[in-house]
């Protein structure tokens, strides 16, 4: 498992990669984080056009600044999601604010509850699609599905006291979503 001190090879050498001006690497952290990238911004904007223009900024401001990114701080994921997560709210302030300026509804304390809400929802998105496939299974099942842990054991082929832990494990990771506004391992210059 990498260390802080030493982040995953494929990080490293990606960003070696983009440094070098390396255009196939972009398409390759692109194919590897684009959906993720849109996804969040769209949670945050809640507005599909909105989500693709922050998800142009990203990969925009990843081509330009690569060195930006400190390995040291954590997994390229990570800072990326972070990047987007910055934008996408920045983005959600300028446009609510300018509504605000215009006569539009709301006080600046509403705003700021619906950039929080945003971002709460945004970093659960991300927790979900990062936290390992059997736990992200054992959610599914029970949320989605509407599984207690003992079909969800079944369902899974698993044992009832894994299928508890694993719920158990899944909503301890979520519960942090309410514990910052950005991403985990929200870092590294971004």
């Amino acid at each position: 498992m990498a260390t802080k001190d030493a982040p995953p090879r494929w990080d490293r050498k990606m960003q070696q990669r983009l440094a070098r001006g390396e255009a196939a690497a972009l398409g390759e952290l692109y194919d590897r984080f684009g959906s993720l990238v849109h996804s969040l911004a769209h949670r945050v904007l809640g507005d599909e056009t909105a989500a693709d223009g922050i998800t142009r900024e990203v990969f925009a401001h990843v081509w330009e600044h690569p060195d930006t990114y400190d390995p040291k701080q954590g997994p390229l994921r990570s800072w990326v999601a972070a990047l987007t997560h910055r934008l996408a709210v920045q983005r959600l302030r300028a446009t609510e604010t300018a509504a605000l300026a215009q006569g539009g509804q709301g006080t600046t304390e509403e705003l700021e509850r619906k950039v929080r809400r945003a971002s709460v929802a945004a970093r659960a998105d991300y927790i979900v699609t990062s936290m390992p496939a059997p736990l992200r299974a054992a959610l599914e099942l029970a949320y989605f599905q509407r599984r207690d842990y003992r079909q969800t054991a079944v369902d899974l082929g698993v044992t009832e006291d894994e299928a508890r832990r694993r719920l158990r494990l899944g909503l301890q990771l979520l519960s942090t979503a309410h514990d910052a506004g950005a991403p985990p391992g929200a870092g590294g210059g971004a």
